[in-house]
Formats: structure tokens, sequence, C-alpha cells
């Protein structure tokens, strides 16, 4: 990895008079601004289709792009909408929320129109990309159009053969609801259209994109309803096994994320080819993949399917390497990078090491253990490992700051080859995290040496672009030292997150000039 930083900003966050950040000028806008602050990466989230609760990690598709991020404007300058069309999509009465709701019932009215005015106009080049997409994208435009027939349910929750996939079935939905089948292959072109032409112009900017790829995918997809065979299914196509972590930082109950697991046995057979078929569809949308979960591929967390939280879960050995050796040659120049958060073992140690992936460290993780060092109780060693505190440094705490610990999140220890935040989508906001942890403040003055508790989060911000990782990134949150409502994500709670959008007017030329100076300073 090259050596810098950047900044993490969903699509969704970015500014839009219609509701919800877009592929359009304002997405430009942001990469010019990156530009001028001297920044070289742009980190995303998921960009697939939101489905429950609005989070992109719960979508109707792995390969699929959310329709909601096509630009209505750059289709009034293409012919297929009318401006005042355009113009009464408002998306919410608050541009710094997301209200999904609304986004859901206006967007697609308006995709439709364009869709009866552009498809035509667009056929040989739609052809084009679905005879390069075919493999996932038949299955996902039928998946949307059975879904309609059913009120939007479930797939579990339609008539039998369509649930069961029946070949003649599906052929004959297809040919029944031509025109709707039609429409998801031409949203899906516009969406991509759109995306591959802003990376483009990222790539001109010297910026990088980091994407973002769940390690499961949502029950309710085309990945689970076209695949069944390779996920941990019964004779119904229920789930006998769900996805989740056990009690954590995050949560006493851990998080029941309740995704089907896969069927590595059966993924296996087939070299791990829809796999393989995912990741090379990524390596054409990133220049850096962030793979969510890492752990889970030394071993999954398996819940029974129906448990109320992720508590009765077991570990259960996962593919490991062999999937890994089996995707590389489909990574192209593809850069991976492993979310190796959460409870991490010896196996999984030498799993990402035998890889040589670029792991996670997350600044706020590490003030909770210092604070507990200073006062003689327990840390963590590099490999995220709670261990005691050696009992000759309990009384000496001169000694135990000289030491400097072992907590692998204090920005000295970082190794290179990783990606380093204060704190990630799933994180507090800083300026929440600190009120929050007041107990934690002078822990944090006594590591970052400063004697005034309000220069804590500049502080951090310079000692993270002082460290030795190769590239750092934070949440724009936190470097605008935005409030608690700014927040993007809270693992375990199902509602309210996702919706963080920034006022533009923030990112103006002496924001801009402040964080290349930093960079500068930094060496970055």
């Amino acid at each position: 990895m090259e050596k810098g930083s950047g900044l993490l900003v969903h699509i969704s966050s970015l500014p839009s008079k219609h509701g919800i950040g877009t592929f359009g000028k304002e997405a430009y806008a942001f990469v010019r601004f990156l530009k001028a602050a001297k920044q070289k990466y742009w980190q995303l989230l998921p960009l697939n289709p939101t489905g429950y609760g609005d989070s992109p990690y719960q979508s109707f598709s792995a390969f699929a792009i959310n329709p909601y991020f096509i630009d209505l404007d750059i289709l009034v300058k293409q012919g297929m909408l009318m401006k005042d069309e355009v113009k009464k999509i408002k998306g919410g009465t608050n541009k710094l929320f997301v209200d999904y709701g609304v986004v859901y019932q206006e967007r697609f009215d308006v995709l439709r129109l364009a869709y009866s005015r552009g498809y035509e106009s667009n056929a040989e080049k739609i052809e084009k990309f679905y005879r390069r997409n075919k493999k996932w994208l038949e299955d996902y435009a039928m998946f949307m159009t059975i879904k309609k027939l059913h009120n939007d349910v479930c797939w579990l929750e339609w008539k039998r053969d369509y649930r069961l996939h029946k070949r003649k079935a599906v052929a004959k939905a297809k040919e029944e609801n031509f025109d709707e089948y039609r429409f998801w292959i031409f949203v899906q072109y516009l969406a991509f259209t759109q995306y591959k032409k802003l990376k483009k112009y990222a790539k001109k900017k010297g910026i990088k994109i980091i994407g973002d790829m769940p390690i499961y995918v949502s029950l309710d997809s085309a990945d689970v309803w076209g695949n069944a065979k390779l996920f941990q299914l019964n004779a119904s196509r229920r789930p006998t096994k769900v996805a989740g972590v056990p009690p954590d930082f995050f949560s006493a109950t851990g998080q029941l994320w309740g995704n089907p697991i896969y069927d590595y046995e059966k993924c296996k057979k087939t070299n791990y080819l829809w796999w393989r078929r995912r990741v090379k569809s990524m390596s054409k949308l990133y220049d850096l993949l962030r793979i969510d979960h890492f752990r889970g591929f030394e071993s999954y967390w398996a819940i029974p399917y129906g448990e109320e939280t992720a508590i009765n879960g077991q570990w259960v050995k996962g593919p490991g390497m062999d999937l890994f050796n089996a995707i590389k040659k489909d990574c192209g120049s593809l850069q991976i990078i492993a979310e190796d958060l959460g409870v991490i073992t010896k196996e999984v140690r030498m799993l990402k090491k035998e890889t040589g992936f670029p792991g996670l460290k997350i600044f706020q993780f590490a003030f909770d253990d210092y604070y507990r060092c200073l006062n003689g109780n327990t840390t963590h060693n590099e490999w995220g490992e709670e261990v005691p505190i050696p009992e000759e440094y309990y009384q000496d705490a001169k000694r135990l700051k000289e030491a400097k610990l072992t907590n692998a999140f204090l920005p000295h220890n970082y190794e290179k080859n990783c990606i380093a935040y204060i704190g990630t989508h799933d994180n507090d906001v800083i300026t929440n995290f600190i009120e929050e942890h007041q107990d934690q403040i002078p822990a944090m003055m006594d590591y970052l040496k400063i004697n005034n508790p309000k220069d804590v989060i500049d502080t951090m911000i310079g000692s993270l672009m002082r460290s030795n990782a190769d590239v750092v990134i934070f949440q724009l949150q936190d470097v605008l030292k935005l409030d608690k409502y700014s927040r993007m994500n809270t693992p375990g709670v199902a509602v309210g997150n996702w919706q963080f959008r920034f006022d533009k007017k923030k990112l103006d030329s002496s924001f801009a000039r402040h964080l290349a100076c930093l960079t500068e300073e930094a060496g970055r």
C-alpha cells in the first residue's frame, strides 16, 4: 500500500438536493476536495442496495449497486428526465439525515420514468452490460421482479415454485413480467455507468477508492435465492445456522446478524466459483477492498436459527487459506484489507500472516486499556488478547508508562502493514466517545503528553498521522468534530443508523488547507 491518508465518507453521506448522496456533481466535488487536502484515499461502505434496517451490510445483492446512488440530474442532462420531475424529488426535509422511507417512496417512480424514455436509446449498451454481468444480473433482476409480485416480502414467503427457484416458474415469470425484469437491468446499467465514470475521475486526480465487502450476504437476497446449495439451509430453504459474533466490546449479548452461513464444503467443490466471481467484480470497482469480519474465514460463530441473541452460538472451522488461494488470481491489482477486529486467536493471527493482508488498528480501543493499565488491571497484547499486567508494574506507574505497554491499539506500536483509524463507521464519533468516557481522559492526556483536555482530539489526529501505519483513515465526523448525532452506525441497534450526511459548507478551502498541512507535516 502507498503511504498516505484519507477519509471515510459513504456515498449516501454526500450532499444532494434529493435526499441522499449520489454519483453526481457533489461526488466529483468531494474528489476535488480530497485532492486539495492532499489525501490519497476515499473509503466507502458497501455500495450494494440497502435492505433490512437500511444497512449496506444487509443487501438484496452482493454484486448490484444501490439505485439510490444514481444521480437524477445526470439523467436530466441525458434527456431521460425533465427538470420539473426531478425538482419534486426532495427525499425528506432534513438535509443532514437520510430519510430512507421517503427516498424509497420517491426514487423508483422517477427511475421508472427514466426507463420508459431511456431504455430503447441505450439498448445496445445495456445488452453489452447484461452479457458481461449475466452470471449475477439475471438472478438479481428476476429476484426483484418476483419480489414485487409478492408485495416485497422475503423470498422465503414466496409461492413454492418461486421460492425453490424452479426453472419453469422463473422463466414464466420473466416472460409475463418482461418489462419489470428489464427495468432492474436498466437500473444497474445506470448505476454502474455513473459509478465507473466517478472512479475514473478519482483515479485521474490521484485518489484511490477503498471498498468494503461484507463476509456474509443477506438472507433476503438474490445471492441466497439463486445459490441456495452454497448455504446451510434445510429442505424448505430456511437456514439451519445464522451468523453473528459472541458477546464483545459492543454488546453483552453479542450481535445476532441473522445472515445464512456458507456451506464451505460445497463451495470448495466448485473451487469457490461464486467467491471468485464476487472478488473479480469487486476488483473492477475498487483499488483496495476491506473484507469485513476477516476472522470468520478462520472460524465463524454459528448460531442456531431462531435464537433471539448471539449467546448460544459456537465456533466452527472456516475455509481458511484454501479460499484465499482460490481467489488470488481473480484479485488482479486489488489490494485486500483484513478487518481483523473482534475475538482474535492464534489461528486467526496465523491466517492473517499467511495472507499478508494489512489489518486494522482502532485508536479508540487503546484508551480503555491504557486507563486500566494505569490502575493495575489488565491490558491487551499485540494480538488483541486480554492479559494481566506484570505484577512488578502494579505500583510503578512511571515504569509502566516508560514501558509503553504492549497495547496493539496505541499508535507507537503499529506495524507498517496496517490501516489506522480513530474509529470506524461502527464506533462512536470521537467527540461523544470522549464525552461518555470522562474517566479515560487522564489516560488520554497522559499518553498524548498534553495538559489541556481540549487538545485531545487534535493531538490524537496528529499522533495517528505520525504513526507507522502505511494508511491512516479518518471518519469525516471526527476531523470535523461533529456531535453524537452524526454517528453512522451503532452495532446491535436496528434503527436510526446509516443516516449521516455532511454540510458541504464545512468542506471549504481553509479546511482543505488544514488537512493538507497535517498530511504534509506527517510525510503522508
